[in-house]
């Protein structure tokens, strides 16, 4: 998967907002972002590796780093993105 750049559109009038209590848009931004990161990867791991540990059919080892782990969970067929579960 490619790196993403995410653009996020402030008014003259939201970035005044923002600047009175952020000492930058773009550090609280990157900060917000690497916490719900960090906390979507907790979620995920937690669900998975009780999912994996749970199918009888599975009997590899459950990979140690979060790339290998990723890319084990999302190449499942039983493996939806959020969209996908919410379609369905």
């Amino acid at each position: 998967m490619a790196t993403i750049t995410l653009t996020v559109d402030v008014t003259d009038t939201e970035q005044a907002i923002l600047l009175n209590d952020l000492l930058n848009i773009d550090d609280w931004l990157q900060a917000a972002m690497l916490g719900k990161l960090n906390n979507c990867w907790k979620r995920m791991q937690s669900e998975w590796t009780t999912k994996l540990m749970n199918d009888e059919s599975f009997t590899d080892s459950i990979p140690s780093n979060q790339a290998d782990f990723v890319a084990l969970v999302t190449a499942r067929s039983d493996y939806k993105t959020r969209k996908q579960r919410d379609d369905a």
